[in-house]
């Protein structure tokens, strides 16, 4: 599966907010591509935001939020950090565990099966 996060029609979208740079964003749109692009995963849709705090007082002012369905499960990443660089890479350990938890789980893949009577795959 190939995603492509600078397309308007990707299935999953990054986004900048105030005081995003180019570099900063290109980086998190190549962390989350190594997380979704992996093959196995049910499709994959949702928007990832990048934004950092217009305050200098805030400790850690860059923020990263992720909303995405896997399969049919709902996952929500938040991430707050000191950097740019940093709230990626933190963006990406957390959406690798939460989305492979998700897609194992079997929530993603499974749905309610018809039975055979009625189209459904038989047992076995």
């Amino acid at each position: 599966m190939t995603l492509r996060t600078t397309d308007e029609d990707a299935a999953v979208t990054v986004r900048a907010e105030d005081g995003v740079d180019e570099e900063t964003l290109g980086y998190a749109r190549a962390k989350v591509d190594a997380v979704l692009a992996r093959p196995g995963l049910p499709v994959v849709t949702g928007e990832v935001r990048i934004a950092k705090a217009a305050a200098p007082h805030i400790e850690r002012p860059w923020s990263a939020t992720a909303n995405l369905r896997v399969g049919r499960a709902v996952v929500v990443v938040h991430a707050r950090e000191a950097t740019g660089r940093e709230v990626a890479d933190r963006l990406q350990d957390r959406m690798r565990h939460q989305v492979n938890q998700a897609a194992h789980s079997g929530r993603a893949a499974r749905g309610p099966v018809a039975p055979p009577w009625r189209g459904g795959r038989a047992a076995g």
